[in-house]
């Protein structure tokens, strides 16, 4: 286990942390670690050690044109209690120079929260967590209080589904935006960001207005359809920044033969060239 992580708590926020990587190394690409092992290269076992071999192989071939990584925990637990393992190695294998996310999307009542915390920034090492506010502030409030680390809200949400709950209204707001107006009137919750999803390009927009500073995590962009070019216009601030864009699947089985490393990197590159603009993006009504 990685106790006393050197990762998490590292200098300033995880927010600049993160835009200071991606203007280093030009791009706001994120690489999704989403380990699926039907879909692992045909000469690795579908084991936990192919598991482990194929993320830290993918880490090695594309680290150095990440803004950050984001592991997927549900791949990971669904090898059951070596899937734990499995993180611990993984996270262990990411330099301590590139931010990690661990996307995990939890949320309960406070108490449980911050036994999920403690797991999460203490014992795994993560610089940001995913989170549900479906239980209210004071579900989240228990990943706040450790310096370096953020909290990324799910607000948005890409899946078809999403909208049943949060575009309902409240008030004059769809849920989701309330939920990012409300989340950044906060003074408990020193870094947050919020989760919005690249298929969503009118939320994504709306979110973005409330704030050129906020760090967003958008999703979608590749296999679930969203373009990298309209997501930094839409989620990007006016110069273009804090718009961290994970992509998986297109990177992790970009082959399925002994050279999937070397295929994910080319794939890495090509979205990395992308996911950065040259010029101011035009946001309507701002």
């Amino acid at each position: 286990m990685i106790h006393n992580s050197t990762y998490a708590g590292q200098a300033g926020s995880f927010s600049s942390r993160v835009q200071q990587r991606a203007h280093a190394i030009r791009t706001w690409l994120c690489v999704g670690l989403d380990p699926d092992l039907e879909r692992l290269p045909e000469h690795l076992p579908r084991t936990t050690a192919g598991v482990v071999q194929f993320c830290t192989e993918i880490v090695e071939a594309t680290h150095d044109m990440a803004t950050a990584f984001k592991l997927n925990f549900a791949f990971f637990e669904a090898l059951g209690s070596d899937g734990w393992r499995a993180i611990e190695a993984v996270r262990r294998s990411i330099p301590s120079t590139v931010p990690v996310i661990a996307d995990a999307k939890r949320g309960d009542i406070p108490h449980t929260a911050a036994a999920y915390a403690r797991a999460i920034f203490d014992v795994l090492g993560f610089d940001a967590v995913t989170v549900s506010p479906y239980l209210g502030w004071d579900a989240i409030a228990p990943f706040a209080d450790r310096a370096g680390t953020c909290v990324l809200v799910l607000s948005r949400t890409s899946n078809p589904g999403a909208a049943t709950f949060q575009e309902v209204l409240v008030g004059d707001d769809p849920l989701y935006l309330r939920v990012a107006r409300d989340g950044l009137s906060l003074e408990t919750i020193a870094d947050i960001g919020f989760v919005v999803g690249a298929t969503q390009p009118r939320a994504l927009e709306a979110v973005r207005a409330l704030s050129e500073d906020v760090l967003l995590l958008v999703p979608g962009v590749g296999a679930q359809g969203g373009q990298a070019a309209a997501t930094l216009q839409l989620g990007g601030n006016r110069s273009g920044d804090n718009a961290i864009v994970p992509v998986s699947r297109d990177i992790l089985y970009a082959s399925s033969g002994k050279d999937f490393a070397a295929a994910a990197r080319g794939a890495a590159e090509g979205r990395a060239r992308e996911l950065w603009l040259e010029y101011e993006p035009t946001h309507s009504g701002r």
